[in-house]
């Protein structure tokens, strides 16, 4: 991270958690000097490592805010021990309200790619067009469909900082989810990416991966894969395969080919992703398999599978 960035960092009271693909980043914010907030909070598997990292980053602070960009089970596994540990408060995109108020179509949701989340109950919704003080700043509440119809992404104006959660990566953005539900999500990936341009950030904190500034390559990086999966809906469905599998893998660390096939054997957008690879769901998954085995992703002795 250059000094510049670690200056505009300071002078916006925030700290970046950089984690994994399994876990997303987290931005802490120190409010005052007794209170902070966090933006995501990683998956469940890593709860317990987040709490750790959380209580570090703050300094001694109270936790008083938890901001979800989207309730994807990456971004909002530690919310639930987080908001025990502290009685701090969830503030999640409105369009998620009341179904994380419900759980039980978050629950659907999380089953069908056959991830974990614990319940949660949230406290706010964060509506697109308002702001949010975190930190020393006003930051700005944009909607970002595309990878998750309901996220959104925030801006501080002054700084320039977009925390871009999975819309925009140095090198992607996440698997556009709404494409293998029967919805529409390329357009609304390429809408995002314009409002990006528009919003013309010095430095992204992306969901996942490090901090960047080089903005202009990441977008015309991003533009040209969107533009490729979109022509090809079935590559962009071989790519989530590979990917919510690899996810999974590092989630179990270990497992059989059977094991992994039978886990998968009722998530229905694994099922969907199948469908628009017009391959049987068994015949996919081992596909998918042999593709991370021969790409150094996992590694294979016998039956048994590791993660690489």
């Amino acid at each position: 991270m250059s000094s510049a960035v670690r200056a505009a960092f300071e002078r916006a009271n925030l700290r970046v958690i950089e984690r994994n693909w399994l876990s997303a980043n987290q931005i802490i914010f120190h409010d005052s000097d007794r209170e902070g907030s966090v933006v995501d909070t990683g998956y469940i598997k890593h709860r317990d490592m987040t709490l750790a990292l959380v209580r570090e980053a703050l300094q001694g602070r109270h936790l008083k805010r938890i901001i979800n960009t989207h309730l994807h089970a990456d971004h909002c596994g530690g919310n639930a021990l987080l908001s025990r540990t502290y009685q701090a408060e969830i503030f999640l995109p409105i369009a998620s309200y009341n179904a994380a108020q419900r759980w039980d179509p978050l629950a659907e949701d999380f089953a069908s790619v056959a991830q974990r989340c614990e319940r949660f109950v949230p406290n706010h919704g964060l509506i697109p067009g308002s702001h949010i003080l975190l930190g020393a700043r006003k930051w700005e509440v944009h909607s970002a469909p595309g990878h998750d119809p309901n996220s959104i992404i925030l801006f501080e104006p002054i700084e320039k900082i977009l925390i871009s959660a999975d819309a925009l990566w140095e090198n992607g953005f996440g698997i556009i989810f709404p494409e293998i539900d029967s919805q529409s999500g390329f357009s609304e990936q390429a809408a995002i990416l314009d409002q990006i341009e528009q919003l013309s950030p010095l430095i992204v904190i992306p969901g996942h991966g490090k901090v960047f500034c080089n903005v202009d390559h990441a977008l015309e990086s991003a533009r040209s894969r969107l533009s490729a999966l979109a022509a090809d809906p079935a590559k962009h469905a071989r790519h989530s395969l590979k990917a919510l599998l690899q996810f999974l893998m590092l989630e179990l660390e270990s497992t059989t080919r059977q094991a992994l096939i039978t886990r998968l054997e009722h998530a229905r957008l694994i099922t969907n992703i199948c469908a628009i690879m017009q391959i049987p769901q068994t015949q996919a998954v081992e596909w998918a398999i042999d593709s991370l085995v021969n790409g150094g992703h996992l590694n294979q002795y016998e039956d048994q599978i590791s993660v690489a």
